[in-house]
């Protein structure tokens, strides 16, 4: 696996719950702030052999960005993030990125 994937998952199991970051956010903090995509195609991957909260992953707009957002905007009620219009407040819930990990 790539040092910037194992950041990525670093990054991504260090959510705490209630709060969340967006794919661009977790890409910064990885190292390079235009793979966003990449982080995407990592949490399509890799959520389910490495028990990633994927849904505490949003877009940069705070939206939910998935194909049915039922489930992942369940997850994170029951986390005590409110949910409006499948959109988060970024302001409110949105993880401090004071993690970013250096080499």
């Amino acid at each position: 696996m790539q040092p910037f994937t194992q950041r990525i998952i670093q990054i991504i199991l260090s959510i705490p719950k209630g709060r969340v970051m967006s794919y661009g956010q977790i890409a910064a903090c990885a190292g390079n702030p235009r793979a966003a995509r990449q982080v995407a195609r990592a949490l399509h991957s890799m959520s389910e052999k490495h028990e990633l909260p994927w849904h505490r992953v949003v877009n940069a707009k705070g939206e939910i960005a998935v194909k049915d957002p039922s489930r992942q905007r369940q997850l994170l009620e029951k986390e005590g993030v409110v949910v409006i219009h499948d959109k988060i407040s970024m302001r409110e819930y949105q993880h401090d990125a004071l993690l970013c990990f250096e080499e």
